[in-house]
This record gives C-alpha cells, sequence and structure tokens, in this order.
C-alpha cells in the first residue's frame, strides 16, 4: 500500500458484488480497504472512527438508502455509486457524486472512474479545487471547470442549469441550490428561484428585474434590498 492511496469503504447489500468489488479495490495501487458492509448505519460508524477518503456506494439497502447515507455525512468525502438501476444516475450527479457505475462493473470502467477521484484528489492538493475564482460542474459527462468572473448569470433550465459566461452557454447538470452553495456568497446573489446572477455584471435594476448585457433578468421583490446591500458593499 502506497502512503497516496485512498482509504475506501464499500457499502453494499449483495455479499455476491461486496466481493467483486471488493478484490478490485485490494488490486487496485491507489486504493487501501478500510472496510466492507451492508446498510448506512454500519457505513456512517465506519465513517466516524476512519479516515474515508472514498466511498463506492449501493443506492438500494436496506433502511436507509444511498442518497440518504449522502444526505448525512458532515465531511467532504468522494464517492462512485455503482448501481444495478440507471434511473438513479441523474440524481446520483446531482449530489456531485464522482462517477455511476453499473452493474455488472466493468473493470476498465471501474479503473477509470478511480482515475477521476485520484485527479481530483490531486487537485485538491494543489489548491486548485479549492480556488473560489473556478466552479466545478459536470457537463456533457464530463467535468468542466468554469472561471467565475466569467460567469454573468445562472438559470434553472428544468433537471438542469444553464450558465451564461462571457464565452459560452453550459448546460450542467445539478441544482440551482447546488450551484448557489458553491459560488461565492459576496459575488452572486440568487435573485429569483430560477436565477443566480453575478453581482460583477449587473448594469441596472428595478423592482422586478435586473438587467445584464442588456437580457431583463427575473427578480423577487423581497430580494431586492439584499441585493442594494450586496451592490453598495462591491
Amino acid at each position: 500500500m502506497r502512503d497516496s492511496s485512498l482509504n475506501t469503504l464499500i457499502v453494499e447489500n449483495s455479499k455476491v458484488h461486496c466481493t467483486i468489488i471488493a478484490r478490485m479495490v485490494q488490486n487496485h495501487d491507489d486504493l487501501n480497504l478500510v472496510a466492507a458492509c451492508s446498510n448506512a448505519i454500519d457505513a456512517n460508524r465506519i465513517i466516524k472512527y476512519h479516515k474515508i477518503d472514498l466511498i463506492l456506494l449501493d443506492i438500494e439497502m436496506p433502511f436507509i438508502d444511498g442518497f440518504h447515507l449522502l444526505d448525512s455525512l458532515d465531511q467532504k468525502i468522494e464517492v462512485i455509486i455503482i448501481s444495478g438501476n440507471s434511473n438513479y444516475a441523474l440524481k446520483a450527479f446531482d449530489y456531485g457524486v464522482t462517477d455511476f457505475l453499473l452493474k455488472p462493473l466493468n473493470i476498465d470502467r471501474f479503473n477509470n472512474a478511480i482515475l477521476k477521484v485520484v485527479i481530483k484528489q490531486y487537485m485538491k492538493g494543489n489548491k486548485i479545487e479549492d480556488d473560489p475564482d473556478f466552479l466545478m460542474v459536470r457537463s456533457n459527462m464530463k467535468n468542466k471547470s468554469i472561471n467565475t468572473k466569467e460567469i454573468k448569470w445562472v438559470e434553472a433550465l428544468g433537471d438542469y442549469i444553464q450558465i451564461i459566461t462571457e464565452k459560452e452557454k453550459v448546460i450542467a447538470l445539478s441544482t440551482m441550490k447546488s450551484i448557489s452553495d458553491k459560488l461565492p456568497n459576496d459575488k452572486f446573489l440568487r435573485i429569483h428561484r430560477s436565477y443566480i446572477v453575478n453581482l460583477n455584471k449587473v448594469e441596472k435594476f428595478g423592482c422586478t428585474t435586473v438587467e445584464i448585457d442588456e437580457h431583463q433578468i427575473p427578480m423577487s421583490r423581497k430580494q431586492k434590498p439584499k441585493l442594494e446591500f450586496l451592490l453598495e458593499k462591491s
């Protein structure tokens, strides 16, 4: 085991799949298998007492499913979902998981997913992911980095969001709340349930609209005082 190996927890209800996944983990140079369990209750207990870098997580489990386990995490841990149901994929990426693998597992897909985690860990170690000037989103099944200074506004688009920048429009798999939480709150404001604006791009505003590059963006009346306050500070 290398010093840089990722401490890995398997949470898998099926004994057969758990054995297969464990073998893959043990044969991977970048992974260190800390534990394997069959339910979220045991998983939370393991996470509490061990340093876990990566969770290989099934969704369908007894008592508490995989999404509820993700909701309960109070620390940032990389997650790869391994499921037999592709219908969970969209929701899984909305949680910010690194990858979604379908059963039965393919070794090449597994190795590619682990590579993504390794790269993300490297980026964290070099302060790239923590840089407030960049936003990482999932677009066209790939991770994409966007300079937040170039973002004009963000708008809801059904199950997706659209990020309008100075150079392009990016459609990403996310919720408005998730993106709002990632953007620096001294530079961005959610002025409407469907819109987030870059305060530095606001040209003028009224009671119910904000103008950016001659585009009229709707604003909730209750957000106007907050917009005025933040613009005065900036």
